[in-house]
């Protein structure tokens, strides 16, 4: 992609991401935020939105709670014709509902706070002026609530109209300048007063009454009381009499019991001695039994504890054993798992270098059957050329193959001779009869060759002789000699 595109492209990315930035709007709770501009008008209250820049329009309304401070400017005639003045407070606030949202845009948007507080007091103050002239005094001090309320429901519709609520009215005070609410006070402090009287003297009649009917009710009640305790004393005084009379008796009683239960008590004490006696004597005996048996128990304890420190000792010399044992068997476990492991691990040592060889072999075959492959082909090739040139120089071809072959088939019919340790030749001539008979075995050989290909050898070399002459006969210029070199390469045509 070219850097000017790249750059272009960057350029409008950031323009839109600028754009879109400057368009991002978020409404707090407590703030209207009215959109407005060519497309349909919007409202954002505690949400995030978008506005197109340079198009559309914000305006912010507060949807904040305001206090109002009503008062008459003049005195208000109720419906008893009492002039009166009234003194209130409202709670006002533009509504968060769309409907009425719409008409306070419409009415109340670039105001501010003041003006806003001054149009909504004027509302209230004539609301409550009709409310008031409606109602009578002692009405409006009464029930001072129920009064605000008309003034509250009188005073929404218009209150709707500017896109306003109220959230609540109190009346704080009433005054008027001929002290009629003063007067109606008094006399319900008279009254209050002469009630308060009369429900006094009534209490304190009641009390004197009662303080009456409960002394007489004391005055029996104590005498009863003494009665029942002159009584109680007679009584008293005859039970304890009867009392010392039992006592009296009973001491002598006791006396003589005394006396027998002493003597009673010292036969008790001698027969408890001598049985004390006894149990010492029996008590020493079982002692004595007791301390054989202690010393018994001792002594088969002393032989068990040894038999068990015995069987102990032989236990652990035995789980000794065993651990050893079971170590030995873990260690031998352990060095014929680590044997396998190895033999294992040299197995595929083997088998990998058994590949790696096979590999090397495998490459080596393939090398080498290309070798052959291309000496085959090079050779293919050379006898190919070879057969070209051949088939190009015909007989002389033939002839050059011959003459290079000829040493080697003298030297083959000479063989024999090599290996001959010694020869003994008699008379004259034998050397040049063992020449005669290798070049007779020579041409024997060419006789075969010409059996077999039916190329005659000899003639061929005749003729390529002749050739040669007739050729070196052509270059000079007399005619005759030309003639006698044809007729002379004839001949060996003939012959062949």
């Amino acid at each position: 992609m070219p850097s000017w595109l790249i750059t272009t492209l960057v350029v409008i990315a950031a323009v839109i991401l600028l754009f879109l930035i400057a368009g991002y709007l978020k409404a707090p709770p407590d703030t209207a935020y009215i959109i407005s501009g060519p497309f349909k008008k919007r409202i954002l209250i505690g949400k995030a939105g978008w506005r197109m820049p340079f198009f559309e329009r914000v305006d912010k309304i507060s949807l904040r709670v305001m206090q109002v401070d009503v008062k008459t400017s003049e005195a208000v005639p109720t419906n008893e014709f009492i002039n009166v003045n009234v003194d209130g407070v409202a709670n006002v606030k533009v509504s968060s509902n769309p409907e009425l949202l719409k008409k306070a845009a419409e009415s109340l948007l670039g105001m501010n706070q003041t003006e806003l507080v001054s149009l909504v007091t004027q509302v209230l103050e004539g609301n409550m002026r009709e409310i008031v002239g409606s109602v009578g005094l002692k009405e409006m001090v009464q029930d001072r609530q129920g009064v605000a309320k008309k003034i509250t429901e009188n005073v929404v519709p218009d209150m709707e109209k500017l896109g306003i609520e109220v959230v609540n009215f109190n009346i704080q005070n009433f005054k008027d300048n001929a002290g009629t609410i003063e007067n109606m006070g008094i006399d319900n402090v008279e009254q209050i007063r002469k009630n308060a009287q009369i429900a006094k003297a009534n209490a304190q009649r009641d009390i004197a009454i009662a303080t009456s009917h409960a002394q007489e009710e004391a005055n029996a009640v104590k005498v009863e009381a003494e009665k029942k305790i002159a009584e109680q004393n007679t009584a008293l005084s005859v039970q304890q009499a009867e009392l010392k009379v039992q006592a009296d008796t009973k001491k002598a009683a006791a006396d003589a019991a005394y006396s027998i239960q002493q003597e009673n008590q010292r036969k008790t004490i001698e027969i408890a001695k001598t049985e004390a006696d006894i149990a010492k004597k029996e008590k020493e005996s079982e002692l004595a039994d007791k301390a054989i048996i202690l010393k018994e128990k001792q002594l088969d304890a002393e032989i068990r504890k040894q038999a068990d420190a015995n069987n102990y000792r032989i236990a652990k010399e035995a789980e000794a054993e065993l651990i050893k044992r079971q170590k030995d068997a873990e260690a031998e476990r352990f060095a014929t798992e680590q044997e396998a492991a190895a033999k294992k691990y040299q197995a595929m040592m083997e088998a990998e270098a058994k590949r790696a060889e096979a590999e090397a072999l495998r490459y080596a075959m393939e090398q080498e059957a290309e070798g052959i492959r291309a000496k085959g082909l090079a050779e293919a090739e050379a006898i190919e050329k070879k057969a070209e040139a051949q088939k190009k120089m015909g007989e002389a071809s033939v002839l050059e193959m011959y003459l290079a072959a000829l040493p080697e088939v003298v030297k083959n019919a000479a063989a024999p001779l090599s290996r001959t340790d010694k020869i003994v030749m008699y008379g004259d001539g034998n050397a040049t009869k063992v020449v005669k008979d290798v070049m007779q075995s020579a041409s024997q050989i060419m006789e075969g060759v010409k059996e077999s290909t039916g190329i005659d050898v000899n003639a061929l070399i005749s003729g390529v002789i002749g050739g040669k002459v007739a050729a070196g006969a052509a270059k000079k210029p007399d005619g005759q000699n030309a003639e006698v070199a044809a007729t002379k390469t004839e001949s060996p045509a003939d012959n062949a």
